[in-house]
């Protein structure tokens, strides 16, 4: 059987899921530890051009408002992560470590003078990412991955917009967003790639036999 039909690798499904879930795992833990301590770490979230705020570009996705927040929140960011591990490993250490970045310094820059907290951000990103690399790279198996995301979390485009839900940070949504096509765009040619269809290599191959062994490309 041709490897890029094989069915999918257990193993490696399940080395998918381990980042993801230790991401999620970090982050109720960090609420455990608020709800044991009785203690507030809304300040390693994002203030807005505040320079004592710009580590929250990398700590802010860990910290939620409350249990609410953090289960909204869970499975989107464990689904979606294990998405862009299964499909894109060769890029998904870099394509998170860029959204992280992206999205955190755009809404330290340009977002309103409030504390920014959340998974949210990246959640929309990875969704953005995995939609649109899909639609761009042609190959059947991510544009159905494509389809998904928008059926289950088409609903998440509501979030970018102000005043959908109040006390959220809809800037993270939509920087988040536009973080993951920017990301889809970059590494459009890392990765997965559109499998040529069998037709296709029998033109390549009849080309091949018509030029001959003595032909050359510069000629």
């Amino acid at each position: 059987m041709d490897e890029q039909y094989a069915p999918p690798d257990r193993k490696r499904l399940l080395l998918s899921m381990l980042i993801p879930f230790i991401f999620v795992m970090l982050i109720w833990l960090i609420k455990a530890v608020e709800h044991i301590f009785a203690i507030d770490l809304h300040f390693l979230g994002i203030f807005p051009q505040r320079a004592s705020s710009l580590t929250g570009i990398f700590t802010s996705p860990f910290i939620h408002a409350d249990l609410k927040h953090l289960f909204n929140n869970t499975m989107p960011l464990f689904i979606l992560g294990s998405a862009l591990f299964f499909f894109y490993s060769q890029v998904a250490f870099r394509v998170l470590f860029w959204l992280f970045i992206l999205t955190g310094a755009a809404v330290w820059l340009t977002g309103r003078p409030s504390w920014h907290i959340g998974a949210s951000g990246i959640i929309y990103g990875l969704a953005s990412f995995l939609f649109i690399s899909g639609i761009i790279r042609r190959h059947i198996p991510l544009m159905g991955l494509s389809l998904l995301v928008a059926f289950l979390y088409g609903e998440m485009v509501w979030g970018i917009f102000p005043g959908f839900r109040p006390n959220i940070s809809w800037e993270s949504h939509m920087l988040g967003a536009v973080a993951g096509v920017i990301l889809a765009l970059w590494f459009r040619k890392e990765g997965p790639q559109r499998p040529i269809p069998f037709y296709e290599h029998g033109d390549e191959e009849e080309e091949e036999e018509n030029r001959g062994p003595g032909y050359n490309e510069n000629n």
